[in-house]
């Protein structure tokens, strides 16, 4: 798997910047089979930085009606990353 296909987008929410603000961590929604190791060398790759700590969560579907019919939404896996100090990814910073 290639690491343009294990990190499929950023997470942009008020949490996440928060904790982009506060501790230097960075949220992605990540490949199903990403394990910690994958990520953490495609954020090395992609974005020329260095990844402290990955933590990787699996988010399931939320339970969605519409009118009379009862479904799910998509469950994804997000995977929030510590970076060094002093690094910082472009795409959440707008540049």
């Amino acid at each position: 798997m290639r690491n343009d296909q294990i990190i499929l987008k950023p997470i942009m929410t008020e949490k996440s910047t928060m904790l982009k603000d506060s501790y230097n961590k960075y949220s992605f929604i990540v490949h199903k089979n990403a394990n910690k190791i994958l990520v953490k060398n495609a954020v090395k790759d992609l974005f020329n930085v260095t990844p402290l700590n990955v933590n990787i969560i699996n988010v399931r579907g939320k339970k969605k009606r519409v009118r009379y019919k009862i479904g799910y939404t998509s469950s994804y896996k997000k995977a929030i990353v510590t970076l060094k100090k002093n690094d910082k990814i472009g795409i959440f910073e707008g540049a």
